[in-house]
């Protein structure tokens, strides 16, 4: 991975894999997540940030996560260039089972700008072990997308929405990551050809 900038756009987990459970996908709570993160992507190009495809992987499990399913792969919609970086996971977080850290590194990257499937799992654990590293993180919650979590043990169920809500509020007054929305992060946070 080169790069010109400092800033790299992160695609988390958007994958057949999610596609494929109907009924799941059918409730996501954000149902423009793959419009906005084909924005983000496009932007990122044009300006000359990288792009990571990050995909997660069961192996052995059986289910739409394992490889042997070939639904271990990026939503054909969003069209992933051979040139970009492409990266398979095993953890919940992008880090800790990849060589994203040291290729970020490498590039020369300080900032990373975080989309993708599973707002509270995969995206917001992925921005905290970021900021952890030392990145400035970037979460543009309208580029990701959850579903709601059912009633289970006496605990109340949670709809996408009220998670999606959370989770920025909890990076944010954390300080873990800014929260952006797509048209802020495209129009207002950086505009092509800007430093």
């Amino acid at each position: 991975m080169t790069s010109s900038s400092d800033t790299a756009l992160l695609v988390i987990d958007a994958q057949e894999s999610f596609r494929r459970r109907a009924d799941d996908w059918a409730a996501t709570a954000n149902p423009a997540v793959i419009d906005n993160i084909a924005l983000l992507v496009a932007h990122a190009r044009e300006v000359g940030d990288p792009v990571v495809w990050i995909t997660h992987s069961e192996p052995g499990s059986g289910g739409v996560f394992d490889p042997a399913s070939g639904f271990v792969r990026v939503i054909e919609d969003l069209d992933p260039r051979e040139s970009e970086a492409a990266l398979v996971k095993t953890t919940v977080n992008s880090f800790g089972s990849t060589d994203l850290h040291d290729r970020l590194q490498k590039a020369g990257v300080r900032r990373v700008v975080i989309c993708g499937i599973r707002t509270e799992q995969c995206c917001e654990t992925t921005a905290r072990v970021a900021a952890d590293l030392g990145y400035e993180v970037e979460f543009v919650t309208d580029a990701t997308t959850t579903s709601a979590i059912p009633a289970h043990g006496g605990l109340a169920a949670v709809s996408g929405e009220d998670i999606m809500r959370r989770t920025e509020s909890i990076l944010a007054a954390r300080g873990f990551a800014t929260i952006a929305s797509t048209s802020e992060w495209i129009g207002a946070v950086r505009a092509p050809g800007l430093p």
